[in-house]
């Protein structure tokens, strides 16, 4: 009886011990359930820093005198963040990111027109040559009158510049009125367009056989005008250079270090050093196209970043003479990124540019000093002088074709309607210079004080 007992106690105890494991198992799977079920529905634990981002935008949103919706908090807070970094870094919203790209790769979409000043009457001066404008029959002096049914008058520069931009538009419709009072319906197809970044390229009656052009900025596509302009200008007998610096606040190092290759044959252009990578930018013998070139460049206090590149290899390599004023003090190096998903993007601070013999261009690393380059021969100017000069860099020149078209316009309005180039002591210094009649110029350190 008691084994019977002992089989049906021991039978009982194995039976609880089977049904105690069960349970155990299935709280286990019912524990792990309920934990994965609160990862997916509970947020992660918030980063202190965006905790106080949202609610500072919070508080701006209710309190503030006008209602302000979070796009323009995100933005002026991205702004915020970069700009306070160092006066370079920069961040681009998808308003502004346009103009920043069109600097970087050297184009742009449009009708191809240049406005006559002020550009608020719509008068066109000019249409840039092939552009859509030009193939649609704009001529010099039509003012608009209508841009797709919408009236110009009253309209500012920016407005009108808004209305010809044509976003997602494939065609615009102009009514214009010519100078004969004439007016004409013309439709025009809007084009990825060349912005121009070498200008005015001439030969100069006060020097010999020598050439002049303007670089405004370094894009992308600047060292290829470079190249196309000094061979057409050497077809035209030019044995010597001006290379036109000044107002020019840089741009695409590359560009730079090709165009200064096409003078130094061999040897360090510049060196660039930052907090993850280090790097040398040297001139390979191939590049050197116009190494026999007599040369002058001009700078000023608004020549930075890759035109100090410029000028300072061609002044360490002393391949050719610097003239006009202390340059700006730019050396830092910029990354740049943009994020497409958001039509914006953001430049920042990643390193300094050193010239051949390890000069860094940079005003800040130096608290004494409040330019960068010291020019081989100084020339002084007033703002008078300065202004005048920096408006005709900027201007785009008109197409040969239509030189006569604009004289004619001139004629019968009784006045000039493209300005000639204005007083430029720093470029009659430069002729001279070419010319014999200044003694090469002393050299200085290099870095202003």
């Amino acid at each position: 009886m008691s084994d019977k007992f002992n089989e049906g106690a021991s039978a009982r105890a194995h039976g609880s011990g089977q049904a105690a494991t069960a349970i155990f198992a299935l709280g286990m799977m019912s524990g792990m359930l309920v934990l994965m079920i609160a990862f997916l529905l509970l947020p992660e634990p918030e980063d202190p820093a965006t905790a106080e981002f949202e609610a500072v935008q919070a508080f701006a949103r209710r309190h503030f005198v006008r209602e302000v919706g979070s796009d323009e908090l995100v933005t002026r807070a991205l702004s915020g963040m970069l700009d306070g970094l160092d006066p370079y870094s920069r961040y681009y919203d998808a308003a502004s990111s346009e103009q920043a790209r069109r600097e970087i790769e050297g184009d742009f979409r449009g009708i191809g027109v240049v406005f006559r000043s002020p550009i608020s009457n719509g008068q066109v001066l000019f249409p840039l040559e092939g552009s859509p404008a030009s193939v649609a029959g704009v001529r010099p002096g039509d003012r608009l009158v209508e841009v797709d049914g919408s009236e110009v008058d009253g309209l500012d520069g920016p407005e009108i510049r808004k209305l010809l931009s044509a976003r997602g538009r494939s065609e615009l419709e102009l009514l214009v009125e010519g100078l004969d009072g004439e007016r004409r319906s013309l439709v025009v197809k809007p084009a990825r367009l060349l912005d121009p970044t070498v200008r005015h390229a001439e030969v100069l009656d006060a020097a010999p056989a020598t050439g002049y052009l303007a670089v405004r900025s370094f894009s992308h596509r600047t060292a290829e005008e470079f190249d196309a302009a000094i061979v057409a200008l050497r077809a035209r007998g030019v044995r010597s250079l001006v290379v036109d610096l000044r107002f020019n606040y840089g741009g695409v190092l590359d560009a730079a270090v090709q165009m200064a290759s096409r003078f130094i044959g061999e040897g360090v252009i510049v060196t660039s050093e930052g907090r993850t990578k280090d790097a040398v930018y040297e001139a390979g013998e191939a590049e050197a196209l116009f190494e026999g070139m007599g040369l002058v460049v001009l700078v000023d206090g608004d020549t930075a970043s890759a035109s100090e590149v410029f000028a300072g290899a061609i002044q360490d390599h002393r391949r050719g003479v610097v003239v006009g004023e202390p340059t700006y003090g730019k050396g830092m190096i910029q990354m740049t990124q943009s994020f497409p998903a958001f039509g914006s993007r953001a430049k920042v601070t990643s390193g300094y540019y050193y010239s051949p013999s390890h000069r860094n261009f940079e005003k800040s690393a130096d608290p004494d000093r409040k330019s960068g380059i010291l020019p081989d021969m100084a020339v002084e100017v007033s703002e008078q002088d300065r202004s005048r000069v920096h408006n005709w860099i900027s201007r785009y020149d008109p197409p040969n074709s239509m030189l006569e078209d604009l004289a004619a316009w001139g004629a019968a309005a009784g006045g000039v309607v493209l300005p000639a180039a204005p007083r430029d002591p720093q470029l009659a210094a430069a002729c001279a210079l070419l010319r014999g009649e200044h003694p090469a110029p002393a050299r200085q350190s290099g870095l202003a004080d």
